[in-house]
């Protein structure tokens, strides 16, 4: 029983931020720490070009801009809302799934399972999912999922089983990422690394689905391994924990370089295990939708895939325009960078990040 992502849509929040407002905002917090003559400082100024070569960055949606460029702040200014007025993730997912949706050709009260997959959550409960399948207007059931960046490959690999035991027809995978509200906007090394973005895929069975573009799930394969080099400490028992008023631990933080290193090595051995697992090699792909945190990595771990430097067709970037947007940006490259595709052409969704987790879904266009 074939099962297809017949459907994808993608939110941009309305504001952007380039590298050259970013570093203009940071250099003016350094230079005001200096000024300070605190002798702990040791900040030192940070450069758009810079940021472009270390990441491949060159701007990045946000849903606030003011608050983050605001030097006194330089973090979101989101507004409370009250209990009835609908979350700020949950409207970003309904802007997603509407595009999704309409894509497959699907009415929301056709989808009986919403799956919010995501990074970060604005509250604990009721889950995010079950007010997006509210709002949307869908029956069945809803569930919240997290497994940082890789989220959304997860949550893939959950509708594609879902569907397979017949617990439901049609899935909706979400994945409102609002990173921008856990970034420490002072530290120079991570700083410019994130944007905010939301990712609909709708997956059905082939034999209900009327969309004109389908991609059959060949297989998914997802694996974790703990490590603390990306970390994010906010949780519900921090008010229980006598720290700091602003304490940058509890925002993300990485060891860069461990990391860089490390899921290299982790992603490339798994794409190739998954590939051979379906009796594939890497040559049968024509497209690689990574994870979008750093070009780098990317351009890395396609050559070791391949043997060779990967074109741009067979591994897309977005990371100029987004940023990381956590586990939305492989999502983001595969609803951006298809329509090369053939029909029987094979390719990769993969993403990784913090656990260390890694998602790869294989997909045929059908």
């Amino acid at each position: 029983m074939p099962i297809v992502i017949s459907g994808t849509g993608v939110y941009n929040p309305p504001h952007v931020i380039t590298n050259e407002e970013l570093v203009e905002s940071f250099n003016l917090y350094v230079a005001k720490e200096h000024a300070s003559c605190n002798p702990n400082t040791t900040l030192q100024d940070s450069s758009a070009e810079f940021i472009k070569k270390a990441s491949g960055i060159e701007r990045r949606y946000c849903v606030d801009k003011e608050g983050i460029l605001d030097v006194s702040r330089m973090r979101p200014r989101i507004e409370s809302r009250p209990d009835e007025q609908l979350s700020l993730q949950a409207e970003m997912g309904v802007a997603a799934s509407l595009q999704a949706l309409e894509a497959a050709g699907v009415g929301a009260s056709e989808v009986d399972a919403v799956l919010v997959a995501c990074s970060n959550f604005q509250r604990p409960y009721p889950a995010i999912a079950v007010e997006l399948q509210a709002a949307l207007g869908a029956p069945g059931f809803a569930f919240d999922l997290n497994v940082a960046c890789s989220s959304a490959t997860f949550g893939v690999a959950q509708a594609h089983a879902l569907l397979q035991s017949g617990a439901a027809r049609k899935v909706l995978v979400v994945s409102p990422e609002i990173c921008t509200g856990h970034l420490n906007f002072r530290d120079r090394d991570s700083h410019f690394i994130f944007g905010d973005a939301c990712t609909a895929v709708l997956l059905e069975r082939a034999q209900d689905s009327s969309s004109p573009e389908q991609y059959e799930i060949v297989g998914a394969r997802l694996a974790t391994r703990f490590s603390n080099n990306i970390r994010n400490n906010l949780g519900f028992l921090t008010r229980c924990e006598d720290r700091p008023e602003e304490d940058p631990s509890l925002l993300f933080y990485q060891e860069g370089r461990k990391v860089f290193k490390e899921v290299i090595q982790l992603v490339s051995a798994l794409l190739e295990e998954h590939l051979a697992q379906h009796r594939l090699n890497p040559g049968h792909l024509k497209c690689m939708w990574l994870h979008q945190a750093n070009a780098a990595m990317n351009a890395l771990i396609a050559k070791r895939l391949l043997g060779r430097e990967a074109t741009e067709q067979e591994a897309p970037s977005i990371l100029d325009s987004y940023a990381n947007t956590s586990s939305a940006g492989s999502i983001i490259a595969f609803h951006q960078h298809r329509e090369h595709l053939k029909r029987g052409d094979l390719g990769v969704i993969c993403s990784f990040g913090a656990g260390y987790s890694i998602g790869s879904v294989i997909v045929r266009k059908l």
